[in-house]
């Protein structure tokens, strides 16, 4: 049985719903081993709460992520985000972003822990899903505007992700921009879709949500970072990409096919597999 996609958080939610989905969410989110160590909830308990046997309704939430200590806390019906760097138990720095900017960072240090936890970044995705934290997204690619999106999405690898992805991504938008007008209706234009509307941006979604400098140095189980997992698995996408425009060219449609095979195969667990 698949699993239920969360209703999504974001930050125009009431304080009391978000706060307390947000709690829940974090829990279906963190690997199960960790949650107890580096989530903690307040809630406040009416004696009715009590009496019923009921939680309460949450006050703040505190994460100990792999870059920054973040909380979140209601303040007489206003919340107060705050994010804190800590070494050795000291905290060295501490900032109060806008609470969109805290849900990003929120997720980012989620998916982080999963990605640690399970000794790569094959969870990152998974993590992110059932977080369902509602941000902005620079890398969506609607099918109604699929030349418009690959263009948006193509600036914004430029300045989201290291130059050397980014110069992948520019190869790879316009592969796929060159491919679709070749392939009309059927299955082979179905294939080169997803490619754009899902495969890619899921990549790239999955890689901007980490902490920067963790994605950039932070070494996994493997002995490779997040960003060279992103580099490979691009490196993928780019291969499928020119065999998907050459059967194209050549009006291959089972050569084109077999491509979307392996695509789907090979990106739809996971938007960072390490293997």
């Amino acid at each position: 049985m698949s699993e239920a996609v969360p209703a999504p958080l974001d930050a125009n939610a009431d304080p009391q719903s978000l706060l307390d989905g947000l709690a829940a969410a974090a829990r279906r989110a963190l690997p199960a081993s960790v949650v107890e160590t580096v989530l903690s909830v307040e809630r406040k308990r009416s004696l009715g709460d009590r009496m019923a046997g009921r939680e309460g309704v949450v006050r703040s939430i505190r994460l100990a992520g792999v870059e920054e200590t973040l909380i979140l806390r209601d303040d007489n019906g206003r919340l107060v985000a705050e994010a804190a760097r800590v070494s050795g138990g000291v905290i060295i720095a501490r900032r109060q972003p806008p609470l969109g900017a805290w849900l990003a960072a929120f997720a980012g240090e989620v998916a982080a822990i999963a990605a640690e936890t399970a000794g790569d970044s094959a969870a990152v995705a998974t993590s992110l899903g059932r977080l369902g934290i509602r941000t902005a997204d620079p890398f969506t690619v609607r099918d109604t505007d699929l030349s418009g999106g690959l263009a948006a999405l193509e600036a914004a690898a430029a300045t989201r992700l290291p130059a050397s992805a980014a110069d992948q991504v520019r190869r790879i938008v316009a592969l796929l921009t060159d491919t679709v007008p070749r392939v009309v209706g059927g299955e082979p234009e179905i294939v080169v879709r997803r490619t754009a509307t899902a495969y890619l941006p899921d990549t790239l979604r999955s890689f901007a949500a980490l902490p920067s400098d963790w994605a950039q140095t932070h070494r996994l189980a493997d002995g490779s970072t997040a960003a060279e997992a992103l580099t490979r698995q691009l490196a993928e996408l780019e291969a499928a990409a020119t065999r998907m425009h050459d059967a194209a060219v050549e009006q291959d449609a089972g050569s084109l096919l077999v491509n979307g095979r392996f695509l789907e195969d090979r990106f739809r667990a996971s938007s960072l597999d390490l293997d």
